[in-house]
């Protein structure tokens, strides 16, 4: 996992069957408080939650959901998460 220096992004792989492996990113919402996920090039796949794991269920959920209604289809594929220094 990849954090910030202020804790505020990260990012993981939530897994949902062996065969099928989504990159979610985690933002802490800093009005709320709460954790804010989503998988990019998924529409419709993000949630929240109060904790990692919560987050990582809530879209594991969301994305069995998404594909029981056959409307799991990415938009992009997700190639890498990096870190930026901006003086």
């Amino acid at each position: 996992m990849h954090t910030s220096t202020h804790g505020v992004t990260g990012s993981l792989l939530v897994s949902i069957l062996p065969s099928m492996n989504f990159n979610a990113v985690i933002e802490r919402d800093l009005e709320t408080g709460l954790l804010v996920g989503r998988v990019p090039g998924i529409p419709g796949a993000h949630t929240q939650g109060e904790t990692i794991e919560e987050v990582r269920a809530n879209l594991a959920e969301v994305i069995e959901l998404l594909q029981s209604q056959g409307a799991l289809e990415p938009e992009s594929e997700f190639i890498a998460t990096t870190s930026l220094m901006v003086a």
